[in-house]
């Protein structure tokens, strides 16, 4: 039985066919969608397929959406650590506006990734791994740094990992795989040195981030501007 819905007689007069073979085609298109081909004689069959041998290519277009961003497991994986650190943070006795060195740094990340849109497909997530040395680096650094202005406080980057993980079905990876150093230590900087974090962060990620993603090495696409944010924030 023909997949198509209608026939293609116009195709074939554009291709120089007579009214008598144009005729014959829908007579026989009709009669096999209705009982088949099998009951057709074969001179009609082997006029059918030179018919349609003589017919360009249907192309179907898969109709796939592309799945936004944000709701990339990735993405989501990012985000569902902000909001742990966020909850945690409400408990800390930390001087008041001050903000945790790894949500600014993770703020950022998810900014680069709503600027520079990569794939996040396979190849992206395994070499994603990469950042997580650069986010030791970074952080320590910024504690040192900053060491004067920095409170610290314990937090578990990992038990509400594994109860989301069990809860939701997940096989989420923790944010500091494989690192056993300082685990828990979770820095805060009080708010006069928050922009200058966030600075230098910006600085040293936006070039790892361009580098890390195999989707985003080719990409002509200029820097984000200081003061860009995400259509959804503004």
């Amino acid at each position: 039985m023909s997949k198509e819905l209608t026939h293609r007689a116009e195709e074939l007069k554009d291709l120089g066919w007579s009214e008598h073979d144009l005729a014959r085609y829908i007579e026989l298109w009709d009669y096999r969608q209705r009982w088949g081909a099998i009951n057709l004689e074969r001179d009609d069959r082997q006029f059918l397929r030179k018919a349609e041998a003589a017919l360009p290519e249907i192309k179907t277009l898969k109709s796939s959406v592309k799945k936004p961003i944000k709701e990339k497991s990735y993405y989501c994986r990012l985000v569902f650590f902000l909001e742990e650190m966020a909850k945690a943070e409400t408990s800390f006795d930390s001087k008041p506006s001050s903000k945790g060195l790894w949500p600014i740094l993770l703020e950022e990340e998810l900014r680069l990734l709503d600027y520079f849109q990569p794939v996040l497909g396979l190849p992206d997530t395994l070499k994603s791994k990469a950042l997580i040395p650069f986010r030791e680096n970074i952080i320590s650094s910024l504690i040192e740094k900053h060491k004067e202005n920095i409170q610290t406080f314990d937090f578990d980057f990992n038990s509400s990992l594994e109860t989301y993980n069990s809860s939701e079905n997940k096989n989420w990876k923790p944010l500091r795989d494989g690192i056993t150093k300082d685990l828990t230590v979770y820095a805060i900087v009080d708010q006069a040195h928050i922009s200058d974090c966030r600075n230098l962060i910006r600085q040293k990620l936006i070039p790892t981030i361009r580098d890390c993603f195999p989707s985003l090495v080719d990409m002509d696409k200029s820097n984000p501007s200081d003061d860009w944010i995400p259509e959804s924030q503004s």
